[in-house]
Parts: structure tokens; sequence; C-alpha cells
């Protein structure tokens, strides 16, 4: 039991190691074996880097066309990071609605009328 423990925890940390890609230090081949980093998709991201590293992920997706919510949770979830951190919701810019939206959901009136 406790070889079966130890080899677990070793492969763990072993994948561990592996996994984590900085997006302010991966090269174009490490970006590319991100899955769903492409070629095109990694020289966007290293040209955008070129005018200076990325704060978080927020200013990632602001900087890199392509790189929204989905994409981000993606290419965490696969092991990239920005400065050591990996992808979460509330690193996500804030989506606002369009006045337009908003007059078209006006709430119920509940008065019987």
């Amino acid at each position: 039991m406790f070889k079966f423990l130890s080899a677990a925890a070793l492969s763990l940390a072993c994948a561990a190691a592996f996994a984590a890609t900085d997006v302010n230090k991966a090269n174009q081949a490490e970006l590319e074996a991100v899955k769903g980093i492409g070629p095109s998709m990694a020289t966007r991201i290293l040209e955008a880097r070129k005018s200076g590293s990325f704060n978080n992920w927020a200013d990632l997706q602001g900087r890199v066309k392509g790189v929204g919510d989905g994409n981000a949770r993606k290419f965490s979830a696969d092991g990239l990071t920005v400065n050591g951190q990996a992808y979460t919701a509330a690193a996500a810019p804030a989506k606002l609605k369009s006045p337009r939206r908003a007059a078209q959901h006006k709430p119920a009136d509940k008065t019987g009328k």
C-alpha cells in the first residue's frame, strides 16, 4: 500500500512540474504544447508580450485576440498560467449589459394590472 501511495504521489508531482507553462516565459513551442493554442495564437501571444509582460489574466484577455473567458478557462485547465496564477472567473473583466438589452428586460408588473 505504501509503495502505491508513494508512486501515486511521485507521478502527481512530476505531472504538476511539467504541466505549468507561464505565458510570460514560454516560447513558441511551449505555448503550442498547451492544448488549444496553435501556431497563430502562440504568435499573437508572443507579439503582444513584446510590449511587456502580462500582469494577469485580464491583461492577457485584453491584449490577445481570441483569449476570452472560455479559452482562458481551457488554457488554464491545460496548465497555462499568468505569473504563476491559474485562471479564475474573478480574474475575468466584468461584462456590462448594454442599455438596449437592459431596457428589453423590464421586471414583470406584480400588481395584477
